[in-house]
């Protein structure tokens, strides 16, 4: 068989090189092929090519090389082979006259580097693109398994500092049955120093054969699963968060042979990648319970008097970091009128909900000590807010309601707005009015000795009257009057139902039940006669 350029640039030659007849017989082999296939030449030369590598008769390989063969075309191919190799190689098949020549280079480095970056973007994009984390983290080792290993277990700490398994994968169906269950029942007959557990203790990566970890295991069910299973080795790899470990992941090999370095480091890297994420939706948790439990202890069940029935509702940012300064209140004045209060208080985190709570109890005191109209309340805590150097800006509007002075089938409303939307009034004929210009006078914050505006209206029984925040009506891929066009058609769909019903579905068909942003929403119906619901 003529070779390419003689013995001595073949033997020189970084890449593989392997002679095959047209008679399939390996004819000769480049120092370079004997280190990537891991055998001598000698072991090779004069044999049948498809006996040396029988795995080559059904996959990627054989198929690209009878091509070259038959066909006269030259072929390339990537794969993986199986064992005994363990490898992936990129091979280029070139006929010849009397055969084929076979170029090959070893590409599991690059290969591995390719399915650690697919691995980590995968898991990235899981984690990072849905707000139910316990669902994204169950699937984690889907994305896991066959990438860097046959089989996959998932264990988080819960916030009792238990561990608890969350998610299992296998490449066959049996085996992915079996761990599903094994990963049901193994926490209870794990011993104290079984690889889990000392990975989760001492923050080690563990490395142990499938004997070993039988070995360790009690008689009892998840023994007999572990052996059905079929485990050759494993690897227990700490999930690593800010400071502290926050579960585990197993991966699960058939193969009895240890993963190599690369391997390891891939699983470590995704490891790292999962624990992060945890951890910082750990982090984003207690700051949205944090900052939605000041705002719900200081956002109280509104008063009923006799003459209308109240409804609030407050629904949460759905994410922790816009949880902020969203409020409302209703309260009786000295002199018997009914005050709703609906305001925004810039900004979305912690310090918003307690520059909340500040001006809400300013307004309150205010309101009850001087027994004043909306716009002079307003006035008043503007001025306090500079007096007191509060150091925030808010938007707010105010409603009284007031009975004296005015037949019994009429209530007086008084409003003023400090820089928030409009009020949408439903009259008992399901028509709509907006109450005040958009935005309305200058917001709270900005100048304390801003004139405040304000407006009376004669309202008849049987009318609604909405407060909202923008979070009910802003969306990031519209703006505010698509928004409130979609208010003005539900509250006229929606004009006959009970208030509280009313209420509810306003949120369910503008929300969906993921806001991007605090929604506060205070309703008030007023009833025919005082003293009667009817």
């Amino acid at each position: 068989m003529t070779l390419p350029d003689g013995d001595h640039v073949l033997a020189s030659m970084p890449v593989g090189f392997m002679a095959i007849s047209a008679e399939w017989i390996i004819t000769h082999v480049n120092p370079a092929a004997e280190r990537t296939l891991f055998i001598d030449a000698a072991g090779l030369v004069g044999r049948d090519f498809w006996d040396a590598y029988p795995e080559n008769l059904h996959n990627e390989f054989g198929r690209a090389y009878r091509t070259a063969m038959d066909d006269r075309v030259t072929t390339t191919v990537e794969a993986f082979y199986p064992e005994p190799l363990d490898r992936w190689y990129s091979a280029e098949a070139v006929p010849v006259e009397d055969g084929v020549h076979l170029y090959f280079t070893d590409i599991t480095e690059r290969q591995t580097a390719q399915d650690r970056l697919a691995v980590l973007e995968s898991i990235g994009a899981e984690l990072g693109a849905t707000l139910d984390l316990d669902s994204a983290v169950a699937r984690i080792p889907r994305l896991v398994v066959p990438r860097l290993a046959d089989g996959c277990l998932l264990t988080v700490i819960d916030p009792d500092g238990r561990p608890r398994d969350v998610g299992s994968w296998h490449v066959d169906p049996e085996p992915r049955r079996l761990i599903e269950r094994y990963a049901e029942v193994r926490l209870a007959d794990l011993p104290p120093d079984a690889p889990l557990l000392r990975a989760l203790r001492d923050g080690e990566t563990i490395s142990f054969s499938g004997a070993q970890a039988l070995a360790s295991l009690p008689e009892g069910e998840a023994r007999r699963i572990f052996l059905g299973v079929g485990v050759g080795h494993a690897v227990t790899l700490p999930l690593r968060g800010h400071g502290r470990v926050v579960g585990a992941l197993t991966l699960l090999m058939r193969r009895p042979q240890p993963p190599s370095e690369a391997d390891l480091s891939t699983a470590r890297q995704v490891a790292d990648r999962i624990g992060l994420v945890l951890d910082n939706a750990r982090l984003f948790d207690e700051q949205r319970q944090l900052a939605e439990g000041l705002q719900r202890s200081l956002l109280t069940a509104p008063l009923q008097p006799d003459y209308a029935e109240i409804v609030v509702r407050y629904t949460p940012a759905a994410e922790a970091a816009r949880v902020g300064g969203d409020w409302y209140d209703a309260f009786v004045q000295p002199c018997g009128a009914t005050m709703l209060v609906i305001g925004d208080v810039a900004g979305h985190d912690t310090e918003a909900a307690a520059m909340m709570g500040q001006l809400r109890a300013l307004l309150r005191g205010i309101a009850t000590f001087s027994d004043g109209p909306p716009a002079a309340v307003l006035s008043g805590l503007d001025g306090a807010m500079s007096q007191l150097q509060v150091g925030t800006y808010a938007t707010a509007a105010i409603a009284r309601f007031e009975q004296d002075g005015v037949p019994d089938d009429l209530t007086r409303m008084r409003w003023s707005n400090a820089g928030h939307l409009p009020l949408l009034v439903i009259h008992p004929d399901g028509t709509l009015r907006e109450l005040g210009e958009w935005q309305g006078d200058l917001l709270l914050g900005v100048d304390p000795d801003a004139v405040r505006q304000e407006s009376v209206v004669d309202l008849a029984a049987g009318t609604t009257v909405l407060m909202f925040t923008d979070g009910l009506i802003e969306r990031r891929s519209s703006d505010l009057d698509v928004g409130m066009e979609r208010l003005r058609q539900a509250a006229v769909e929606l004009a006959d139902r009970p208030l509280g019903e009313l209420c509810d579905e306003i949120i369910e068909r503008l929300v969906s039940g993921r806001p991007e942003d605090d929604v506060a929403l205070v309703a008030i119906r007023l009833f025919r006669r005082p003293g009667r619901r009817d």
